[in-house]
């Protein structure tokens, strides 16, 4: 018997942007995200574009809006919360969440059609890259990238996910400031398990984000949060201002 194609129909992409003073960085960003949304439009697949503005002093909004998005306010300053509003107004079958900072290719969004037509896939991430090169940078992100294919860890810059999933086990945890998508990894795992589906880090096609924190922070820093973290999680990721590498506003 000849294997039967499954064939996918009036498929809603949303794309979901969580943006915190973001005006420096946003517009190139949604410009590249509408550019390669081209890889889900090509299938006859309709793509809608959210921006969750978290409580920004800046012109975040109006830029959101020149780009075509449906811009939603979310008052309190929280990474999660911010993801979790913008997936409130989000109307597709899968949620496609994309950090303000970060620049998605078509090859890249092609990668994901193909997981979501495969019929196979829960939910997914995508290995990264910096947008500037340099021994601290790429030595952060190729332990990153090792970390997360081997446990199925997304990072938070890139995830998708079929959005009833999405819904069921609650969204992204409003309680972290910080690893909020390490939580929502593990518990994608769990239903991924249940469902018999699969959790996919996508690797052909690296994204690209900016690596400004690594500029803006020092390493050393950078490298007292993690340890702390690591010793004590509930301290460190609960609080705005443990996590202030995230909410102290520089940009």
């Amino acid at each position: 018997m000849a294997p039967v194609a499954i064939i996918f129909c009036g498929v809603l992409v949303s794309l979901i942007v969580p943006a915190f003073n973001e005006e420096k960085l946003l517009g190139a960003s949604l410009a590249e995200m509408n550019s390669a949304a081209k890889a889900f439009t090509g299938r006859g697949w309709q793509v809608e574009l959210i921006v969750c503005d978290n409580n920004s002093t800046d012109r975040t909004a109006e830029i959101a809006r020149a780009a075509g998005a449906n811009v939603v306010f979310e008052p309190v300053n929280q990474i999660g919360r911010a993801r979790n509003t913008g997936a409130s107004v989000a109307k597709g079958d899968w949620f496609v969440f994309v950090d303000a900072d970060s620049h998605p290719s078509e090859r890249l969004f092609a990668d994901v059609a193909g997981q979501i037509a495969s019929g196979r896939c829960l939910a997914g991430g995508a290995t990264v890259r910096m947008d500037e090169s340099g021994f601290w940078s790429q030595s952060m992100t190729q332990l990153w990238v090792c970390i997360s294919r081997w446990g199925k860890l997304m990072a938070g810059s890139f995830i998708f996910v079929e959005a009833a999933a999405f819904r069921e086990i609650g969204g992204f945890s409003q309680v972290l400031f910080a690893g909020e998508e390490i939580d929502l990894s593990k518990r994608l795992k769990r239903l991924a398990r249940q469902r018999d589906k699969k959790i996919i880090i996508l690797h052909r096609h690296p994204l690209k984000t900016s690596a400004r924190k690594l500029k803006l922070y020092s390493a050393r820093e950078i490298l007292v949060f993690f340890v702390r973290a690591a010793f004590n999680q509930r301290k460190m990721l609960t609080s705005r201002e443990k996590a202030h590498i995230w909410y102290d506003g520089r940009r």
